[in-house]
């Protein structure tokens, strides 16, 4: 288990951690009012839990209620990690902390909310992490999640998301044309919010207008008009989307396609001129073109408009420091997948753990992605309403390789271990 110091220190201490409100629109951190004597002992949890989140490069941070006392759990590269089990009296007063500086109503349990707040380094630093956070009533209580939002390297390559130089050809081909759309697609938290962020970012440039509908915008980019979606308000992505058209936009990025509705706008945008980014939920490339047929896409709009999808997930690193060979036959690699030459040429690593990784034996995490450019053969399999398991096995023909070959790189190169590779892929 991991776990935090719980330290007794002066109150006066714990008004000069810097914890702030984060609305949509506090952008720097604000002064915290000097805690009340009762509140002091949560205000410090927060704080030193919140700064051991952070130094720990977690993406999540989940404070769950239980029958008997409450727990706090990590999601570090993915995996959750029980970071501590603080006093059971705290439990309520650390989660309106919370709520308070989310700028959430402290009164309403019944209902999830939503919120962000804002954590500075030191009371005299600029520097800051921002966290969005959720409630969610549960059997013994409120559960809230607080998700990370770190900034967008400034010069994030390509390379850097885990695309491979045929792949970084196909993607700066299909990004650079004048219309067309491109889709990432992949599971939840396998980074494609990030992926379509560098694409955004390598177009933008002063001669376009670059315009996004997201739900919600994670992280602001300089130059790039950003809309949030607002359901309740009415302001759905499609009424987003048909807006955004009158705006004159060059390139349009949708945080997901979710409905025939938003689907068929996009497909209209890419089809008049406009170059449409976004994202689907599918297991593979090729299912995400059956995918937007299911939805009401009609086929051959969806051919003429469709360019590149990308699929992709997230496997964790091994740790440089402690990764040891590992003894697994050839066997067990070409089980995988692997063909017997390179598999009698390999010898993977596997995770140890040490003190620099924190005992877990990984660090940081790395894309691997399916590159599906979309040719003419593929066009005519969509336009003649063939399924995925065709168009996957005319990509496979055509030598794109599968989320399974890229992991299996992964391993060859030392990355990752292939147990790691075998949990995020499955078999074509």
């Amino acid at each position: 288990m991991l776990s935090i110091p719980y330290r007794a220190r002066p109150s006066a201490a714990a008004a000069a951690e810097g914890a702030t409100g984060g609305g949509e629109r506090a952008r720097t951190p604000a002064p915290v009012s000097p805690p009340q004597p009762d509140d002091a002992p949560a205000v410090r949890l927060l704080s030193e839990t919140l700064r051991e989140a952070a130094r720990r490069n977690a993406s999540d941070l989940h404070i769950e209620p239980m029958e008997h006392g409450w727990r706090v759990r990590l999601r570090i590269d993915g995996v959750l990690h029980e970071m501590a089990r603080p006093p059971a009296h705290l439990r309520d007063a650390f989660v309106t902390r919370i709520k308070v500086l989310a700028r959430m109503d402290i009164a309403e349990r019944r209902i999830p909310q939503d919120g962000k707040l804002r954590l500075a380094s030191s009371a005299a630093s600029r520097a800051a992490d921002d966290y969005r956070v959720n409630s969610l009533p549960t059997l013994h209580g409120e559960k809230l999640v607080l998700r990370r939002l770190e900034a967008l390297p400034a010069d994030l390559s390509l390379a850097e998301l885990g695309l491979d130089e045929a792949q970084q050809h196909a993607v700066a081909e299909a990004i650079g044309a004048p219309h067309g759309l491109v889709l990432v697609t992949g599971p939840t938290g396998s980074g494609k919010t990030l992926s379509l962020y560098c694409f955004l970012q390598r177009l933008n440039i002063t001669a376009r207008n670059l315009c996004s509908v997201e739900d919600p915008a994670e992280i602001q980019l300089a130059g790039i008009n950003q809309v949030n979606v607002r359901e309740k308000a009415g302001l759905t992505f499609a009424v987003a989307l048909r807006a955004l058209l009158r705006q004159d936009p060059d390139v349009i990025m949708i945080g997901e396609i979710r409905d025939e509705e938003t689907a068929s706008v996009a497909v209209r945008a890419a089809q008049t001129g406009h170059l449409v980014l976004s994202t689907v939920h599918t297991n593979d490339a090729s299912a995400a073109c059956a995918r937007l047929v299911d939805i009401g896409v009609e086929p051959y709009n969806l051919a003429g408009s469709l360019r590149l999808v990308t699929a992709q997930r997230l496997v964790r690193r091994l740790c440089p420091l402690c990764r040891v060979r590992d003894e697994a036959s050839p066997a067990a690699l070409v089980a995988a997948g692997q063909n017997v030459r390179d598999s009698e040429m390999t010898q993977p690593y596997v995770a140890r753990g040490c003190e620099a990784c924190h005992g877990i034996g990984y660090r940081g995490r790395v894309g691997i992605h399916e590159v599906l450019p979309i040719s003419e053969a593929i066009r005519e399999l969509i336009v003649t309403g063939r399924g995925a398991h065709e168009i996957a096995r005319e990509a496979r023909r055509s030598g794109v390789a599968t989320l399974r070959d890229a992991a299996l790189a992964r391993v060859r190169d030392g990355t990752t271990s292939l147990a790691e590779a075998l949990a995020a892929t499955q078999a074509p």
